[in-house]
């Protein structure tokens, strides 16, 4: 039996790294703000699960400054593991926590690259989980993601839900990533589900999506969906550079936990500065509801053969930079925005508004 456990969110302030070595000031920075969480939020239940934001390492460098990205993989991004992820291993043993988090960091099967991961720290400090974010904030990341090599990929990892949505059973439940804009998208949320998710980690969304409830609806509605827990912080105010004399709230707060029916366990409305939110995750509970329920657990009336039809045309090209480097900031609205966007109306299924229309008049 599982017992419940509090899971904390880290609400951290954010210094924008150029290179590897800003980073360590961004790990004493979570260290501190940590200190703080544990204290209190163990008062009621103990804190298992501590979930960072995205960005709390590097900030999002190669995209404010549309960074080129061989630039970036060499001088900004990570190993993991390596001697970041040793570092926050040394906070996973210190206060005995799941530790999962964030970074831009290579994969030596691809060289000059750099992938979005997410992974997840056991409480020795061990890496047992990365998760190659599968749907980047497109207009503006410069991350390789797995669909964009995947020929390559394939060849490396198969074709399953483990190469592309892994999840990890742990003595607190079966954890899995869904990284930001991933949760835009509710086949992500789902295909963690299908494999076994129990607790989704989905850090974090800019404002003035946060402000709009982009965030907290596609993060409640995902729960939802898949009776799962989902652990959403937000980033906190943000440096653009190590150097910078003012911070910039480019998040708007708004972190939520939210749990297997889409209640509210933890809500954060704040932004600026740092903090932290705390909710308690109940695995029994939720293994418990997805056993019993006769209607909410809507996992088991999926009509499978129904919904493939709606995958059996491609639309996102995949293997973009399985020969090329990625686009700028420029390039890609050219070359893959407005493409894809013709796509959907040359196919019927959008209906191009009157001002784009030649038999408007």
């Amino acid at each position: 039996m599982i017992e419940p456990y509090m899971a904390v969110g880290l609400i951290t302030t954010v210094w924008g790294a150029r290179t590897r070595a800003d980073i360590k000031r961004n790990i004493e920075h979570i260290h501190g703000v940590m200190k703080a969480a544990s204290w209190l939020s163990s008062l009621d239940f103990p804190v298992r699960y501590v979930a960072l934001p995205e960005g709390a390492l590097q900030g999002f460098t190669d995209e404010v400054f549309d960074t080129d990205h061989q630039t970036f993989a060499r001088e900004s991004a990570i190993e993991i593991p390596g001697p970041e992820t040793a570092l926050l291993g040394e906070i996973a043993r210190e206060f005995g926590v799941y530790l999962l988090a964030q970074a831009k960091a290579t994969d030596p099967d691809f060289p000059g690259l750099f992938f979005n991961i997410g992974f997840i720290l056991d409480p020795e400090g061990k890496v047992i989980l990365k998760h190659y974010k599968s749907s980047p904030l497109f207009p503006v990341e410069h991350s390789v993601c797995p669909h964009d090599v995947w020929d390559r990929w394939i060849e490396l990892h198969g074709r399953s839900l483990d190469a592309f949505f892994p999840v990890v059973d742990t003595p607190i439940g079966r954890l899995g990533i869904m990284l930001a804009n991933e949760g835009s998208y509710p086949e992500n949320a789902r295909a963690l589900a299908m494999n076994g998710a129990e607790v989704i980690y989905r850090p974090s969304y800019p404002h003035p999506a946060t402000g709009n409830e982009f965030f907290e609806i596609q993060s409640r509605a995902r729960a939802l969906d898949n009776n799962v827990y989902i652990v959403a912080p937000n980033t906190g105010t943000y440096f653009l550079t190590p150097e910078s004399e003012w911070p910039i709230d480019t998040f708007g707060g708004r972190s939520f936990i939210f749990d297997f029916r889409g209640r509210i366990v933890a809500r954060h409305e704040y932004g600026g500065g740092s903090s932290y939110m705390a909710g308690v995750i109940d695995i029994e509970a939720l293994r418990d509801h997805r056993a019993r329920s006769q209607w909410t657990n809507w996992m088991k009336d999926l009509r499978t053969e129904l919904y493939q039809m709606v995958y059996e045309q491609s639309i996102y090209p995949k293997n973009l930079y399985l020969n090329r480097l990625p686009y700028n900031h420029e390039e890609y609205r050219r070359q893959v925005n407005q493409p894809q966007i013709n796509k959907m109306f040359e196919r019927g299924i959008w209906v191009r508004p009157s001002s784009q229309r030649a038999d408007v008049q």
